[in-house]
């Protein structure tokens, strides 16, 4: 780690802890407005984040820094020498608190009427107009006292709770030639600079030249501030008499959380004589018990250890006022004198004036670079939504335009990845560390839509190891029921960060303030660090097209179900009127069949003798070719009632239905069969016995009858097992066997495997055991080797009383 010398460092207004009372924190950000708050300019780098050296100095030190997170700055009860506080009963404007400098006449019980009627008027006026500004409003200059004590004031007024607080500053401008009108040129000119800045470093910069000139401090500062809060100097004007601290970026711990928000609720913040004493504000609390709020206040006084933080800087006095972009505290104008300076109220709102306008220009900017970043991401998901609309799975669109799936949020590898596939395209991480970040996301149980990360590593520690390909993440989920993900990578983006001081050692305890005082640093050297392991950030624009993809993707799936779903609804009717019309013509074909084979034997029998032999041939052919035929139409009869009656389930012995079968079988068998059965325990089952009697029925005749030319046939009827929810029957044989290469054809209607002559049957048998063990909500499938058996497969959900 380098150090080079720099005495002195911006100082933007911090606190120590005194109480464990605390401000409410600044409300968290959305996406959109954490993306705008951190905009990097197009030539300026990106916004950094917490550094191993932030964690490390974190968690060596003993010192709670977030102490400083817990002190109640706004209730500190007191204000600053230069101007006094009145805080009145708006409806009476009675003074009911005041600091100890103001005037005798507006004592504390005073009704301000009586003492100082131009000033009641000024007040009454703001109460009547009902104003709603968040902040300290400017009344007008006002010169209160005679003679040698006369005094010019600029009177600034705003609600608190139930109070109207009146701050009257001191200033030697008693007739307002100071307003905002003698400075208008001055705002028309930076208005027209504003309009030629090429970029946000410009704008920067502009807003300091013109702030130090309006206010005439040794130098202004543009501080912006990053994800976590810690600020980098974008721009800088000076005279000389303070060092530069340019490009110096600063820890968070700098401005505390409710610092932060006292900045974005109160732009304006002064401090000219950092050598001032407290004035108390007296009595100490309201009528309701609590100290006074001086969130809104101009003359707040500031803690002890902020006026140490001056003195060690060698500044004097101090001005910031907050840049706020859409609502959200995007960084300070910080301006800082050697000696004491007082900047009249007027200039100090003509700054924030000047500021506002910046903020304006720098949202129109920027907006516009993010408007032409859409437009050209927008041609790219166009092109996508056109090749996944053509694709039967969206999918298939995406894998086959690697280029453009990387060009659509600039990221240099991506992977699609589902329960059972993970495809990965460009520079991706290997795939078994994809499935684990895959893993790691569907189980985060958060309901984000988009997952948006540049330092993976932060949140999912494994990524360390393959951050030179993805420590930045940007993911969608493309599905809520099945977790899909469709992931981006960028690598890993090694850069130096040069802080203004070392952010290790940024405070230690004051011995004089007690043990929860603070003492600032009084070092301020450079110093710079190395950061890894982020990558560039991802720009809302970039964010926003992975989200319109995502929904894009949702509708291609949607419509595609819907399609499918209206395939399905014609299929099932197509089904219905095909399993109408087997059953009506196998019903109709029973009678013809069998009376030819009526009449035929009654030829045969009768009219035999006066045949010759191949007469008697022909008949007999004709009786079994009709016998065939007859049980053909038996079986084609069969199969098409299957989808026609309803389930009747119950729990029952599968042995017994195994042995009640094969004694059935046994029957058709020949007594020079030698047949070994092997039949292993088969439990209980779920099922529908006569539909479950017709699977066994087909297979152990097959087996029988596909061992016809064993010396000993065996024949094993088996159950492995329940796995995934199933339990597993087999039959096994040691008959001829099948080619493998046709099992897709086995469960087929009409389709045989051996030819007719070798083998009797339809071939409608298995394509009713297929259609029985579906209906069950079960598989069915085969295996076998040419010559060597077979073994048939069929599984049934399992259910708790089956076992």
């Amino acid at each position: 780690m380098g150090r080079s010398t720099a005495p002195a460092r911006v100082a933007p207004e911090r606190r120590g802890p005194s109480s464990d009372q605390a401000m409410v924190p600044v409300r968290p950000l959305s996406i959109r407005a954490r993306l705008l708050r951190v905009w990097p300019g197009p030539s300026g780098p990106p916004p950094e984040g917490m550094s191993d050296l932030d964690r490390a100095g974190s968690a060596a030190q003993h010192i709670d820094l977030s102490a400083c997170d817990r002190e109640p700055i706004h209730i500190v009860g007191s204000v600053q020498p230069h101007g006094f506080l009145l805080a009145l009963d708006p409806r009476s404007l009675v003074v009911l608190q005041a600091s100890a400098n103001a005037p005798a006449a507006a004592s504390v019980g005073t009704a301000l009427e009586s003492a100082y009627p131009e000033l009641a008027a000024l007040a009454e006026r703001y109460r009547d107009a009902g104003a709603e500004e968040d902040g300290a409003l400017y009344l007008r200059t006002v010169t209160l006292g005679l003679g040698p004590a006369r005094q010019s004031y600029e009177v600034a007024a705003h609600r608190i709770d139930d109070l109207l607080v009146l701050e009257l500053e001191e200033t030697d401008d008693a007739s307002g030639e100071a307003g905002l009108d003698a400075l208008n040129p001055r705002l028309r000119a930076f208005v027209r600079r504003l309009h030629g800045a090429r970029g946000v470093e410009d704008l920067c910069q502009l807003l300091a030249q013109d702030i130090r000139r309006l206010t005439g401090f040794d130098r202004a500062l543009v501080y912006r501030f990053d994800r976590d809060w810690h600020g980098t100097v974008l721009a800088e004007d000076g005279n000389g008499v303070l060092p530069s601290y340019l490009d110096l970026r600063f820890p968070a711990s700098d401005i505390p959380a409710q610092a932060r928000e006292l900045y974005r609720r109160n732009r304006l913040r002064i401090i000219p004589d950092a050598g001032y004493v407290p004035v108390p504000i007296r009595p100490g609390t309201t009528a309701a018990g609590e100290p006074l709020d001086l969130s809104q206040s101009i003359l707040r006084s500031v803690s002890p250890v902020h006026v140490a933080y001056m003195r060690n800087m060698g500044t004097m006095a101090s001005m910031s006022v907050s840049i706020l972009v859409d609502g959200a505290l995007w960084g300070l104008v910080s301006c800082h004198n050697r000696e004491p300076r007082r900047v009249p109220f007027q200039a100090r709102n003509a700054c924030d004036v000047l500021t506002q306008i910046f903020a304006l220009q720098l949202s129109a900017k920027v907006r516009g670079e993010q408007a032409e970043q859409r437009l050209a991401l927008g041609a790219v998901q166009g092109r996508l939504l056109g090749f996944m609309a053509e694709e039967d799975s969206f999918v298939d669109g995406l894998l086959n335009h690697p280029d453009d799936v990387l060009a659509l949020v600039n990221a240099s590898g991506a992977a699609v990845v589902t329960a059972d596939r993970c495809r990965l395209l460009g520079a991706a991480p290997p795939e078994a560390e994809v499935r684990a970040l895959y893993a790691w996301l569907s189980a985060r149980g958060e309901a984000d839509d988009v997952y948006v990360t540049e330092c993976l590593a932060e949140a999912f520690p494994r990524a360390a190891g393959f951050a030179d390909r993805a420590s930045g993440l940007l993911a969608i989920s493309v599905s809520k029921r099945y977790a899909s993900y469709i992931l981006w990578f960028r690598p890993e983006v090694v850069r130096t960060v040069r802080w203004g001081g070392n952010p290790v050692k940024a405070a230690s305890p004051d011995p004089e303030g007690g043990p929860d005082r603070l003492h600032p640093r009084k070092s301020f050297d450079i110093w710079k660090e190395t950061v890894k392991g982020r990558s560039l950030p991802w720009s809302l624009p970039e964010v926003e097209v992975a989200e319109d993809l995502r929904a894009s993707v949702l509708g291609i799936v949607l419509r595609r179900a819907e399609e499918l779903a209206a395939m399905s609804e014609e299929l099932q009717r197509s089904n219905k009127e095909l399993e109408a019309f087997s059953y009506s013509v196998s019903h109709d074909l029973r009678a013809p069949f069998r009376h030819i084979v009526g009449y035929a034997n009654l030829l045969k029998n009768r009219e035999g003798p006066n045949l010759s032999d191949k007469g008697r041939h022909y008949v007999e052919t004709i009786i079994e070719a009709a016998f065939s035929a007859g049980t053909l139409v038996d079986n084609l009869l069969s199969f098409s009632q299957m989808g026609r009656h309803a389930l009747n389930r119950v729990t029952g012995d599968m042995g017994a239905l195994v042995e009640e079968v094969r004694r059935k079988v046994l029957r058709d068998v020949g007594p020079e069969r030698v047949v070994r059965w092997e039949v292993a325990p088969l439990g209980r089952a779920y099922a529908d016995p006569a539909m479950l009697r017709l699977v066994l029925e087909n297979l152990l005749s097959n087996a029988v009858k596909y061992t016809r030319g064993r010396d000993e046939a065996v024949i094993e009827v088996g159950r492995l097992p329940p796995r995934d929810g199933e339990s597993v029957f087999y039959v096994r044989d040691n008959g001829v066997g099948f080619d493998m290469a046709y099992v897709d054809k086995l469960f087929g209607v009409f389709q045989r495997l051996h030819r007719v002559e070798e083998f009797e049957g339809t071939g409608i048998g298995l394509a009713n055991v297929r259609r029985i063990v579906e209906r069950h909500g079960g598989r069915t499938w085969a295996e076998s080797r040419l010559g060597e058996g077979a073994t048939f497969y069929f599984t049934l959900p399992v259910r708790e009383e089956a076992h």
